[in-house]
């Protein structure tokens, strides 16, 4: 009862107070505090109008076309309500980082350059006599979206300032810009002899003359990739001209061997990542098992004591019959003297 009492006094308390939040409190000088205002009534005539206010514009799909079958499953998957719900449970906005990660790290003006477009754009292009002997496209090979490599964003950099530059100046009308893939595309750099990046590739003549210039050897910057274009610095280098090269007279090894890797790579592409590690680890443990199992003990053969031989018998027996021959003469030499005493206890 006294309980009930004490709880009954401390909610009539607490319902007469009206807290006034984030306030210094009255000081002296200053007037009395007034009440707040309140806010105006709506309007009675006030009706909602939906027009007015537009729902926010859905937020656009990421662009899958350029993805492998297994990188679609994986955007499919995350993309899917059920998945998007449980992830904002937990604070991770999974729409953010599937466009995140499908946004191009380069400038998209350039085109890429791929196994399938290589020959539409370069080496079937259409030009006049003149335009062809002046034709000039300049490649970057590019591994920056598949390795954590600085070199190769600074050299991305470069390049897509130097485009940038080129375009608003306008004085190269002759060249045309490209990136190459270097996880995207296999047979190019594997007909080039490409085996990592980044590199700079000077193309004339329809692809059948090529320059490379390895990146890493220097410091390329826009000024610099710029001039080797507007000066065309890049005819005082020889191009390659081994037995390889386009239009050698092993060409065509290069050409089966990038035809080969390229099946196997577009199969393996289809693949989704997670099971390509899955599998592959089951392969290794696998041969790991083969090549470090231990040989299989073989048990201790039984002791079989060897069968006495011929020659062993016969001297065997001979030692027998010599040990027996002193016995029976012993015995044939003491019969006479057991008669000879008989004879002599007759007598007595």
């Amino acid at each position: 009862m006294k309980l009930s009492g004490i709880l009954f006094s401390s909610l009539i308390c607490v319902a007469s107070v009206r807290a006034q939040y984030f306030s210094a409190g009255w000081t002296p000088g200053q007037p009395p505090p007034t009440e707040p205002e309140t806010a105006p009534a709506p309007d009675a005539g006030y009706t909602f109008d939906p027009s007015a206010h537009p729902a926010p514009p859905p937020q656009a799909a990421p662009d899958t076309s350029k993805m492998g079958i297994g990188d679609r499953i994986m955007v499919n998957i995350f993309s899917s309500p059920a998945v998007q719900w449980v992830a904002g449970k937990v604070g991770v906005n999974i729409t953010e980082a599937v466009e995140r990660g499908a946004k191009s790290p380069w400038d998209e003006r350039i085109p890429l350059i791929t196994d399938e477009n290589y020959d539409e754009l370069i080496v079937n292009e259409q030009l006049t006599d003149e335009e062809l002997r002046d034709r000039v496209w300049v490649l970057v090979v590019s591994v920056t979206a598949s390795q954590n490599n600085a070199i190769s964003k600074v050299v991305d950099k470069s390049f897509d300032d130097a485009y940038n530059t080129t375009v608003i100046a306008g004085d190269l009308p002759n060249v045309r810009w490209g990136r190459i893939d270097y996880m995207a595309v296999t047979y190019l750099t594997t007909k080039w002899n490409i085996w990592t990046g980044p590199w700079i590739v000077v193309i004339t003549d329809r692809g059948q003359t090529l320059r490379f210039y390895k990146a890493t050897g220097i410091r390329l910057t826009p000024e610099l990739i710029r001039e080797l274009l507007t000066e065309e610095i890049w005819r005082d280098s020889q191009p390659w001209n081994s037995n390889f090269a386009p239009g050698g007279k092993r060409e065509w090894l290069l050409h089966y061997y990038a035809l080969g890797l390229k099946k196997v790579f577009d199969f393996i592409s289809r693949v989704p990542r997670f099971v390509l590690m899955i599998g592959s680890g089951a392969v290794a443990s696998f041969f790991m098992r083969i090549l470090h199992r231990s040989s299989p003990e073989t048990p201790a053969a039984a002791h079989v004591p060897a069968a006495p031989s011929a020659d062993s018998v016969s001297e065997t027996g001979t030692a027998v019959s010599s040990t027996s021959a002193p016995a029976s003469s012993s015995t044939a030499t003491s019969s006479p003297n057991k008669k000879a005493k008989h004879r002599k206890a007759g007598k007595k």
